[in-house]
């Protein structure tokens, strides 16, 4: 006997492919704050310094020598290497180094990391069409508003049914931002959204492998070639988002419409973007914030007798690897982060090596770590008590993380991370003026900034 799987579907959803494809058209350039224009420069300049600095990555190249095989037409600029390829792999090949160190940007309403599908997708098509700084960062705008909208609209029932939030809704914010760069009136970026619709990218069961920083990739690449055939006379449904059968109503057993809209236009989500000082999942960062504070207190490695960790049952679900093999898995374990925050007062991209993950010392202590499930504490905290081998104990609590919206990095500690992640790839004296070239992109040409993207 067949199993009655069916859902009730809402046949009365609002037009929410249209709303968002007319906002996209026609939204005027420029059309927020000063305030929004700076966070999106800040987005931006993230992203870029996190494409730059995993340019020789084992999992950039490797994408790189599969894209090669294609014989690509030399369209566009990679971050950080001499080779150029064509646009949709350029795309692929920048979201996935982008998202290789899992040190870009978090939308934390929704955990979606926004920059790596927008803006990859946008620069790619940028170069291609020789559109302006202004017109990019328009684009950019606009599509993580549109990327992170529906990501508020189906979440967090879509993410905990194993979807990977940033490519299962990057590929619609690469869509509309390249639609914009396009110039596709309202009927087109619809049309392209709708083709994007089909191909959401990313399970999380992927996390720890080469293929969750793929997801961005796939999904800059997705929406961008959604775009072009769009612009070219593609059809799809004009309810590709809202039907019954629809991304949304398939995605999740949540859909709250109202997200979609409110203040659509006057407030943009790129303003609830916020930027890692840790290179690894965001769930991690009190944690790791809360034993930098500990070594801060005088606690050292090796008066711990044990350290008793209590956090949100979430950060165990997504984070709960007790013997990390590697730098990957490394990222996916808060007891590693512990470690490094503890022994080296910070989790960079350095503290994720290889050959950090399975240091003898840092096994010792990822074992002396205790971790309780608290669901009284919030996703964004963390709770850390050391007890030491002399009796005595010492306690920090983190409400709000350095880089949450609460406690944000600053432009000066941006800077110095895109310097740390950059110096290597393209010298410090070229990394300098390409951060200076980021900020000013909104009213530059982008002819500038892309020169300094390639090395020497």
């Amino acid at each position: 006997m067949a199993l009655n799987t069916q859902v009730t579907a809402d046949h009365n959803a609002p037009a929410v492919t249209q709303i968002l494809a007319q906002f996209v058209a026609t939204h005027p350039s420029k059309g927020w704050s000063d305030a929004v224009e700076h966070d999106a420069h800040r987005t931006f300049l993230n992203w870029l310094g996190c494409a730059v600095g995993a340019a020789h990555h084992e999992s950039t190249q490797a994408a790189l020598a599969a894209v090669q095989m294609l014989e690509p037409a030399p369209q566009a600029v990679l971050a950080g290497l001499a080779s150029r390829v064509d646009m949709a792999s350029a795309a692929l090949i920048n979201g996935i180094s982008s998202h290789t160190f899992d040190f870009d940007d978090t939308h934390l309403k929704t955990i979606i990391h926004p920059a790596g599908p927008v803006a990859s997708a946008a620069m790619a098509l940028a170069e291609h069409l020789g559109s302006s700084g202004r017109e990019l960062m328009d684009a950019l705008v606009l599509g993580i508003d549109v990327s992170c909208r529906v990501g508020n609209c189906v979440y967090p029932q879509h993410y905990d049914r194993g979807w990977h939030i940033t490519g299962t809704t990057g590929m619609l914010g690469a869509a509309a931002a390249c639609a914009r760069l396009l110039k596709l009136d309202t009927h087109q970026t619809q049309m392209a959204l709708g083709i994007a619709a089909s191909q959401p990218v990313g399970l999380r069961e992927q996390f720890g492998t080469m293929t969750k920083p793929f997801h961005p990739g796939g999904a800059a690449r997705a929406g961008l070639m959604s775009a072009l055939l769009a612009s070219k006379g593609f059809t799809a449904s004009p309810k590709a988002l809202e039907a019954p059968r629809g991304l949304i109503q398939v995605f999740s057993t949540k859909y709250d419409w109202s997200e979609i809209d409110r203040g659509l236009g006057q407030s943009f989500e790129i303003s609830l973007n916020s930027f890692k000082p840790f290179a690894c999942g965001i769930v991690i960062h009190p944690s790791i914030d809360a034993c930098v504070q500990l070594r801060d207190k005088g606690v050292k490695p090796q008066d711990i007798e044990r350290l008793e960790l209590r956090v949100h049952s979430l950060v165990l679900e997504l984070t709960g690897k007790k013997e990390p093999q590697d730098g990957l898995q490394g990222k996916f374990s808060v007891y590693h982060g512990c470690c490094a925050g503890l022994i080296f007062g910070r989790a960079g991209e350095e503290e994720y090596a290889d050959e950090i993950v399975t240091r003898e010392d840092l096994q010792t202590l990822r074992r002396k770590i205790v971790a309780i499930v608290d669901d009284s504490i919030d996703e964004a905290s963390a709770d850390v008590t050391a007890h030491l081998h002399s009796g005595e104990s010492v306690h920090v609590r983190v409400e709000h993380a350095v880089g949450s919206l609460e406690n944000p990095m600053t432009d000066a500690l941006l800077e110095k991370k895109f310097h740390d992640l950059s110096d290597a790839v393209l010298g410090q004296a070229q990394t300098q003026e390409l951060i200076q070239a980021c900020w000013s992109l909104g009213s530059s040409d982008l002819k500038a900034l892309l020169k300094l993207c390639v090395p020497g």
